[in-house]
């Protein structure tokens, strides 16, 4: 460590590296433009005879709470509970902490690290007569600081941002496919329910069928096809049964799995006395705006920006790869060629070790950093222009939904309710001996199968409501994250 007598030219040295500071921070990242969207300007046109269904809402989808659109208490409660417990969500979580600790970290690249030091020397001394030479320095010191005039520390701090940003747009978009997952598999559960009372009830009702047959034929009545006919539609409902009751442990199994936790009787859905699916209120329908307002709506469509903007920032780094790289090595403290002097007075020095890399032959390694960067940001683009595609298109699907699935579901309704008539018209002729065997049992599978039509048409009315809202980027409220890293 050199020997100064007096502390000012430690302070020229201070003030020297505070004016390299100063003139640091230059940028040589791209110019950004956002793409351009690529997709149509409005939502396709739907055909004049179809209708939305429910009263729309003056709030946009992004900006309605989950707690406001649901109205369930049951369904509050499981979404709450998989909100809590979700491992998808938690992963997400601690993503963002990830992010948050490699984005400080750069920060702290920009700024010198003062570490405490204290180290000792002892040696021969060069003229050959055996004495030996000892020097001990203790202080503050400040080792190979970059100074960043070419913004390549400050680049990859840019893209650390950028990237702790995306992380959060993430976890956005998490929380939103997994509210929606849990009202449709909630809806899904209510639908399985109703189809096994619908199925239930049939067998019981063709199980009477078929012994009033086989009656019938051991008396002579009636042929063996009829006999046949009964059974055959009697299996044909167990099947179904079957199907109902494995499809609700499916469902079960998916929900437990959303929630992260068991199943308890307290969450599991159930439909309440002589209701379904037909009777539940419409969730509240929601303004589709403009395809432009997904940029800002859409948490997948704003990560993927946010990962251009990272890519774009790389660029800024590789390009600064090309110039001199300066780093400084200082420090300033006690000296003394002996250990008990060491913080004696006058004993004060300092040290200043600049040192300036300039690349001359890199083997086109630098070259191929640049190339590679400018590569990723390209990705980055197509990546960012198929986000907005995706999310065009699925809005648009949910938007053709809206319009149709009203109509469908009251249709389906209609049919159901006019097949219930035909059946007890079909049941009471036969029971006068007006009609055969056959005209009851053809009312009966064609009842089973409107009733099944019909809540799984409803299902997909509620549904198609719940994947509006959150392809339109509802279930998440943007004052509710802390996005300060």
């Amino acid at each position: 460590m050199t020997k100064s007598a007096t502390p000012r030219s430690a302070l020229s040295a201070v003030t020297a590296l505070c004016a390299a500071l100063a003139l640091a921070g230059c940028s040589m990242i791209p110019v950004y433009n956002r793409p351009a969207a690529p997709v149509a300007v409005d939502w396709p046109v739907l055909p004049a005879n179809t209708s939305a269904t429910g009263e729309l809402s003056a709030v946009p989808a992004a900006d309605l709470e989950w707690q406001d659109f649901f109205s369930d208490p049951k369904l509050k409660q499981l979404i709450t509970t998989a909100l809590n417990n979700n491992r998808d969500l938690r992963v997400a979580v601690l993503n963002i902490e990830s992010a948050r600790a490699q984005f400080q970290i750069r920060s702290a690249d920009q700024l010198p690290s003062v570490n405490a030091s204290v180290s000792g020397l002892r040696q021969p001394n060069i003229n050959g007569n055996g004495s030996i030479s000892s020097s001990y320095t203790a202080g503050l010191a400040v080792t190979a600081y970059e100074l960043d005039f070419f913004g390549r520390v400050a680049s990859l701090k840019e893209a650390a941002l950028a990237q702790f940003l995306a992380t959060q747009e993430g976890r956005k978009t998490i929380q939103i496919s997994l509210i929606a997952s849990v009202a449709n598999t909630y809806l899904a559960l209510l639908a399985d329910e109703e189809l096994l009372a619908i199925t239930q009830q049939t067998l019981a009702t063709r199980q009477d069928s078929l012994k009033l047959s086989q009656l019938r034929f051991d008396n002579g009545v009636s042929s063996e096809l009829d006999l046949r006919l009964a059974e055959s539609l009697t299996e044909v409902t167990r099947v179904s049964l079957a199907q109902q009751l494995r499809q609700r442990a499916v469902d079960q199994n998916t929900l437990t799995l959303l929630l992260g936790q068991s199943l308890t009787p307290e969450l599991m859905p159930r439909l309440a006395t002589g209701s379904g699916l037909a009777t539940m209120p419409l969730l509240q329908d929601v303004p589709s705006g403009l395809p432009s307002d997904l940029l800002a709506r859409r948490p997948d469509v704003r990560q993927a920006e946010q990962l251009l903007l990272a890519s774009n920032a790389n660029i800024g780094a590789a390009r600064a790869a090309f110039f001199p790289r300066i780093s400084l090595t200082t420090s300033a403290g006690s000296a003394s060629s002996h250990l008990g002097n060491l913080f004696q007075s006058g004993s004060y020095g300092w040290t200043l070790a600049p040192q300036l890399v300039l690349p001359i032959f890199d083997a086109g390694r630098n070259q191929a950093g640049l190339d590679g960067a400018r590569v990723q940001r390209d990705t980055a683009v197509a990546q960012y222009e198929k986000a907005i595609q995706v999310a065009f298109r699925e809005v648009a699907d949910a938007l053709a939904g809206r319009a149709t699935l009203g109509e469908q579901s009251r249709a389906q309704q209609a049919q159901a309710d006019a097949e219930t008539i035909r059946f007890r018209l079909a049941d009471l002729r036969y029971q006068n001996g007006v009609s055969n065997q056959l005209e009851l049992l053809d009312a009966q599978r064609s009842l089973f199968t409107a009733r099944q039509a019909a809540v799984l048409a409803r299902l997909a009315q509620l549904q198609g409501q719940v994947t509006l809202y959150k392809t339109l980027g509802g279930g998440w409220k943007e004052a509710a994250l802390n996005t300060a890293p």
